[in-house]
């Protein structure tokens, strides 16, 4: 399967420079370089930098785990999530997140974000609700609402 690009269905992760290296069968990766503007006043990627990296693996993975086509509608919205962060991240991160049960609408995954010396730095549980857009229903009144 060709892997898709984020700027298109997720913009977000795209301007802040991550790039999906994999996704399908309840499992993604994400990579992103910590540059200067990821930082905190530590000179570290800040730790929203990497809640919403690992945010976005454990949805796609949970995303692909229903439907294993990036491109179709519907998407994972975050219910909960939990993390923990285990060091300082800084230089090139793996993220990889995995859908560990799979119900009609709810997702339970998990994942972990690694630097390039392999080591865990951040870890994240969570759960996600699948969503299919609805089709347009007119308004009741008959007016455009």
């Amino acid at each position: 399967m060709t892997v898709p690009k984020l700027d298109a269905r997720i913009p977000f992760l795209h301007n802040l420079g991550a790039e999906l290296i994999e996704c399908g069968k309840g499992r993604a990766v994400l990579t992103l370089e910590v540059q200067p503007h990821h930082h905190n006043s530590k000179a570290v990627a800040h730790g929203g930098v990497l809640m919403t990296l690992l945010d976005a693996a454990l949805a796609i993975a949970g995303r692909s785990a229903h439907n294993d086509d990036f491109n179709a509608p519907g998407g994972a919205v975050t219910v909960e999530m939990k993390t923990s962060f285990l060091m300082p991240a800084t230089g090139h991160l793996t993220i990889e997140g995995r859908c560990v049960h799979k119900a009609i609408t709810l997702l339970f995954c998990e994942g972990e974000v690694r630097d390039a010396s392999n080591r865990v730095v951040a870890r994240a549980s969570g759960t996600f609700k699948y969503v299919v857009p609805r089709p347009a229903q007119p308004h009741p009144s008959g007016l455009d609402a």
